[in-house]
């Protein structure tokens, strides 16, 4: 089942999957930052007001805001 990061929970993991509606400039710059289809990451941070959420992937953190979050679709690993 696929959900948005921003749905994430701080200490959860996940996998990307896929991108949502956006731009194909901004998918590319997903995709610069190391957000490709597959790749495992966790949430290490949301900030008070839940923006912008922070995420460990390919050993850096990597902050994203709301709105950047939403267009990337995830699957939340399995316990």
């Amino acid at each position: 089942m696929s959900l948005s990061l921003r749905d994430m929970a701080v200490g959860d993991t996940g996998r990307v999957i896929g991108f949502g509606d956006g731009s194909s400039a901004y998918r590319r710059k997903l995709l610069s930052m190391g957000l490709t289809p597959g790749v495992e990451f966790s949430v290490t941070r949301h900030a008070p007001m839940g923006d912008p959420v922070e995420i460990r992937v390919r050993g850096f953190s990597l902050s994203l805001r709301k709105g950047e979050a939403a267009s990337l679709l995830v699957e939340r690993a399995m316990p």
